[in-house]
């Protein structure tokens, strides 16, 4: 939808390698979408390196909002999911379109990177420590039910213990559905890559070792507070012993989250179907259910 990225983050060669952001026009996106529906697929994903900039290169202002709004008319588009909304970006407009439009997924998938102002300058991020916390308040009071995700990078070049400290109360506070958690590593002709005071790997494995103990405890407490919850779950698979059926629901973005197994019943074949599913319990890292009759 979007190739390229004008964000200049230190520590990223994206704006290198792929050039400025360009969008494509929205009757384009909307044709693409339409043949997709046509051809049978019921979930479009929205992607881009920073999705919430869609339009502006073009149309002089944001325009994701008036993108997801269209696409959720296309007949047989059941989910319409967005990813990469960088936190600086997400208004008030688009949490109202989320919340609004039952076709999109009730989840926000929004790279932080980090809690502390000192690095998240160094980082040339836009945004601050308080204006985060304020963005999450606000996703989670105007839509309770939604999943927010996330990605942190532990160890940028001069983070102190404190630094570290501040982003480890403010991911226990947070409570993220999820988390990626990548440990800083330089990438050449970058400026953060000629920093000076480069953190010592073993302080960034520690650090980041500690940071996903803590998630791991507010992940699983996420999966048990879904227990008894019913959703509706894409069918997407059949584990190798053939026992469970491997599905998602709005909770789940293909390919970086974890998925829902489904108890199996005979050699009945469900693959590609939507289907109501009642969480019955959970595993480290998925959801277990069983179909609702």
């Amino acid at each position: 939808m979007l190739n390229g990225c004008d964000n200049n983050c230190t520590y990223c060669a994206i704006p290198m390698i792929r050039g400025r952001f360009i969008s494509r026009k929205i009757e384009d996106v909307l044709e693409e979408a339409e043949k997709l529906a046509k051809d049978g697929f019921e979930e479009i994903i929205v992607i881009a390196q920073d999705t919430t900039k869609y339009g502006i290169d073009i149309y002089g202002k944001q325009m994701l909002p008036e993108l997801l709004r269209k696409l959720c008319k296309i007949n047989g588009i059941r989910w319409v999911r967005f990813l990469y909304a960088y936190p600086e970006s997400v208004t008030d407009e688009l949490i109202d379109v989320v919340k609004n439009e039952e076709k999109i997924c009730k989840y926000f998938d929004i790279p932080v990177q980090h809690y502390s102002d000192s690095v998240l300058k160094r980082m040339n991020r836009r945004t601050n420590g308080k204006q985060i916390d304020d963005l999450i308040s606000k996703i989670r009071k105007e839509i309770p039910e939604c999943v927010i995700r996330t990605s942190i990078i532990v160890g940028f070049p001069g983070e102190t213990e404190d630094d570290f400290k501040k982003l480890y109360d403010f991911i226990e506070r947070a409570k993220f559905d999820k988390l990626g958690c990548f440990q800083y590593s330089k990438e050449d002709g970058t400026p953060a890559a000629r920093i000076k005071t480069q953190v010592h790997h073993m302080t960034k494995k520690s650090r980041y070792n500690r940071l996903m103990a803590e998630q791991q405890k507010i992940a699983i407490n996420s999966l048990k507070e879904k227990n008894g919850n019913i959703y509706d779950v894409l069918i997407e698979d059949v584990s190798f012993d053939g026992k469970f059926y491997i599905g998602r629901s709005y909770m789940e973005s293909p390919d970086t989250d974890g998925f829902i197994l489904i108890k199996r019943k005979g050699n009945d074949s469900l693959i590609n179907e939507f289907t109501k599913v009642k969480i019955i319990g959970n595993s480290e890292y998925d959801l277990i259910g069983e179909i609702v009759s």
